[in-house]
């Protein structure tokens, strides 16, 4: 018994006519009867009852249907399972990334890709770029979301992606904390907390540049490598930070954020995968970094 069968018993079936049936399968009726009928001395009892008006299905013509429908189904995702392995459009992806990037940019880009590829698996991992870079010159990590600085030296192929900009979070009750803005400059003589360099050297640049630029070094009283971490020391009174952006949605008691004046210091990410190790699926995936953050034409103005 094949597929076609089963697909003529379930046009007879839902239809309840012969005719019908016929009509829908785009065939004669006598050779659609015949074929019902050789269905039904395989299976060696009647499924079907004929009357003159109406066709209907035996207790046993209840239970093939099922099955059929069963089986047909089955069968078209078996196919459509098989085209998609064939484009490379099935297997598994290692992602890692670093944390402040799982609030700032992952979350829109992976529900996208997870909806235009289902059948891939997404291995996620949290790491600092530093432990990415080894991950990935290790064969541990297929493509992680990184911040700059990476070495030439690491062997790796590096794609810009985006940019992400930076806030002041202060304690709750600070000085500062009614006028809206803050200028950087005006942190100057403040505890700081901040992501150790070691742990996080591109961020942890980012925010001395910046720092750098209003004119002073930031007194680092305090460390932390998580961003929810580095908040929650500044809610106990342990000094500001620059936090990216997106922390402001962190609903955290003894914390206020508030936008930086002037043009700041954003945090940049970029894509880093080891060079010349390339899969389908990776190319699937890098595709749609591309399609997600496009790069400005070369000479052209970046993001303001």
């Amino acid at each position: 018994m094949d597929l076609r069968q089963f697909r003529q018993f379930i046009a007879v079936a839902e239809e309840r006519s012969f005719r019908r049936a016929a009509e829908r399968l785009h065939m004669a009726q006598p050779p659609l009867t015949t074929a019902i009928q050789r269905i039904e001395e395989e299976v060696g009892a009647p499924l079907i009852e004929r009357t003159n008006r109406i066709t209907c299905l035996t207790q046993a013509g209840e239970v093939f249907l099922e099955e059929a429908r069963r089986t047909v189904q089955q069968a078209e995702r078996a196919v459509q399972a098989a085209r998609r392995a064939a484009n490379g459009l099935r297997g598994s992806l290692r992602v890692s990334f670093v944390p402040s990037a799982a609030r700032d940019i992952l979350p829109p880009f992976l529900r996208r890709f997870r909806e235009a590829y289902p059948d891939v698996e997404l291995q996620l991992r949290e790491q600092m770029t530093a432990q990415q870079v080894r991950s990935l010159n290790q064969d541990e990590t297929d493509v992680g979301f990184v911040i700059p600085p990476i070495e030439a030296e690491d062997g790796l192929t590096i794609r810009p992606l985006t940019k992400s900009e930076m806030i002041a979070a202060l304690p709750e009750g600070h000085r500062l904390c009614g006028l809206g803005q803050v200028a950087l400059s005006q942190l100057k003589q403040e505890a700081w907390v901040c992501i150790p360099p070691r742990e996080g050297p591109g961020l942890h640049r980012s925010i001395r540049d910046a720092c750098s630029a209003a004119g002073f070094a930031p007194l680092i009283m305090q460390e932390a490598q998580q961003m929810d971490t580095i908040i929650s020391l500044v809610a106990g009174g342990m000094g500001v930070a620059l936090v990216t952006k997106s922390s402001a949605t962190v609903d955290r008691k003894g914390v206020v954020f508030c936008p930086l004046t002037g043009k700041g210091s954003p945090v940049t990410y970029e894509l880093a995968l080891a060079f010349g190790r390339r899969t389908p699926v990776l190319d699937a995936f890098l595709a749609m970094t591309d399609s997600h953050w496009p790069q400005p034409l070369p000479g052209a103005p970046g993001p303001a």
